[in-house]
């Protein structure tokens, strides 16, 4: 297997911090999404769509978003566990990462896309859209710190795939600055002490 990769994006993060979190190994292969490389007729034929993380699988084929990938490799390597060991374990881990992935770090996205001069050129700018965006960011991470509590990961006291994508989502978030309301005290502490985990240097 080998995982195409950007190393600035938020979705091939929160792979690798998973991959970190598993102890597995995956070769990357960079993709220069700054100089196009994933708008290349060789790349579209590992993915349509242009995006990254694409895991190719060992028969050549390629499997696309990062929480497929995720996913497939946890069937591939359960223990230990990141999605949870019983039916509503899984259940309430995938909730929760939904959360994070939908209202995190797509709110995030969208203040990053309508507010950086990166995507000045590239597409329509609209300030109503990252402010919306920001008030995405804060009532979703208003949920999650209520839901974290005093707990060590976000849904517990094992780390699953919600402390991968929460992790990736912030670490854009700041990027893009959008400043955490100081009533955040648990995911506050929580990404303080997940910075300090080597899977944040993924």
């Amino acid at each position: 297997m080998k995982l195409y990769d950007f190393a600035m994006a938020p979705n091939p993060k929160k792979v690798r911090v998973y991959l970190a979190e598993k102890n597995l190994t995956i070769p990357l292969e960079a993709v220069d999404v700054l100089n196009g490389a994933n708008r290349t007729p060789e790349f579209f034929k590992k993915n349509p769509l242009g995006g990254l993380p694409v895991l190719q699988l060992d028969d050549g084929s390629y499997l696309s978003e990062s929480l497929a990938i995720i996913e497939y490799l946890e069937e591939l390597h359960p223990d230990p566990p990141m999605i949870g060991r019983t039916p509503l374990e899984r259940a309430r881990v995938r909730a929760t990462e939904r959360i994070c992935e939908l209202g995190v770090l797509s709110g995030a996205g969208a203040v990053f896309q309508n507010s950086h001069p990166f995507f000045a050129g590239r597409i329509k700018q609209s300030p109503d859209a990252a402010e919306q965006g920001r008030q995405r960011v804060a009532t979703n991470l208003t949920v999650l710190d209520a839901k974290i509590g005093d707990h060590r990961f976000v849904c517990g006291a094992q780390p699953t795939i919600a402390d991968c994508t929460l992790f990736a989502a912030l670490e854009l978030a700041a990027f893009a600055g959008v400043e955490l309301a100081p009533s955040l005290r648990n995911v506050e502490r929580w990404h303080a002490a997940f910075r300090q985990r080597p899977s944040a240097a993924a």
